[in-house]
């Protein structure tokens, strides 16, 4: 579980093709502090599993589903990405609940500075659109944000100035392709309401 609240940008420092998918290395320092071969990392919002790690590097593998709703096979050697370690027991919540299972990839439709702030929009998978409510959370590129705007089957954001410079988002442009995750609460409660409606 994660919360949304990006520790630290990493830069992706070689990709290598195994058997069904990718193992990526990554440059990182602070999130490298205790992680250990074998636990969970959010890289732009896709929970991903350590398989080896050195002083200033990590590596990681995707294959299958993961390779199929992320934007993890068009990522590139220089690339910056977004790092979260999961929640710990004793960690604070800023965020809100990120699983780390990216739901599809999104479209960058608008990304332009609007006042002290910046604007972003970006266009969802009709079908995960139920899930989206205006106020309400999502996560884009394992970024916890809160949705401003609802137009048709695009959703509107604004980005505070610490949130575009702590993340990969100022590399963003037009057309770029993210990673989206749904509320996790909004499909809890659809399905608590279809087994209601069939029970």
């Amino acid at each position: 579980m994660f919360t949304g609240i990006i520790e630290e940008l990493g830069r992706i420092s070689a990709i290598e093709p195994i058997a069904g998918g990718l193992r990526l290395f990554i440059e990182a320092k602070e999130v490298l502090q205790d992680l250990k071969t074998g636990d969970s990392l959010a890289v732009n919002g896709a929970c991903l599993t350590i398989v080896g790690r050195r002083d200033t590097e990590l590596a990681v593998e995707a294959v299958g589903e993961t390779l199929e709703k992320t934007t993890i096979g068009s990522w590139k050697i220089g690339g910056q990405v977004n790092l979260e370690r999961s929640l710990s027991a004793a960690g604070r919540f800023g965020g809100h609940f990120v699983q780390g299972h990216v739901n599809a990839a999104g479209r960058i439709t608008q990304w332009y500075p609007r006042g002290e702030n910046w604007f972003l929009e970006v266009e969802i998978p009709p079908h995960l659109m139920r899930y989206i409510i205006p106020e309400g959370s999502i996560a884009i590129e394992g970024i916890s944000l809160t949705v401003a705007s609802l137009n048709s089957n695009r959703v509107g954001i604004n980005i505070i100035p610490h949130t575009a410079k702590a993340t990969n988002l100022q590399f963003k442009q037009v057309g770029e392709a993210v990673n989206i995750e749904v509320d996790m609460i909004a499909k809890y409660l659809e399905k608590l309401m279809e087994v209601m409606r069939n029970s």
